[in-house]
């Protein structure tokens, strides 16, 4: 029997839509030519590669699948035991990347460019909520 924390899971995948209205909105922005603006970027990213990690350290628990060594292994786990696809995959891993430079790296991190991720984002996050809920919902009938 699994003990999976829906509760949690759901508070953060509920979050997400912050996250994707943040992504949407931060293009028209990104023209304002503003520090704030770029920093708003970051926050976004950072806080879309917590939730996305966040969701899925809960579901790994849960589910008792293997455990992650790393950001990325969370991704590729969720991978394999199918809970979203694989072009989901491909683009949170790109994403879990950027984790290393927005909290360690911040000094020199490109900040001049709108990271091609944000416009990617909304339609991704929408899709990983969707299939989380699914995975959840067939696993534990």
């Amino acid at each position: 029997m699994y003990y999976v924390d829906q509760q949690q899971i759901e508070q953060r995948l509920n979050f997400i839509s912050s996250v994707i209205e943040a992504c949407e909105q931060l293009p028209a922005a990104w023209e304002d030519d503003r520090l704030l603006v770029r920093f708003a970027q970051e926050r976004a990213l950072h806080l879309a590669i917590e939730t996305v990690t966040d969701i899925g350290s809960l579901m790994i628990d849960g589910f008792i699948m293997r455990e992650a060594s790393s950001y990325e292994d969370i991704i590729d786990i969720l991978a394999q035991e199918q809970v979203f696809g694989g072009e989901t995959a491909a683009t949170l891993k790109e994403l879990v990347k950027l984790r290393r430079p927005l909290v360690q790296d911040y000094v020199s991190f490109e900040r001049s460019e709108l990271n091609p991720l944000v416009r990617q984002l909304p339609g991704v996050l929408h899709k990983f909520t969707e299939d989380v809920r699914a995975f959840i919902q067939k696993e534990l009938l």
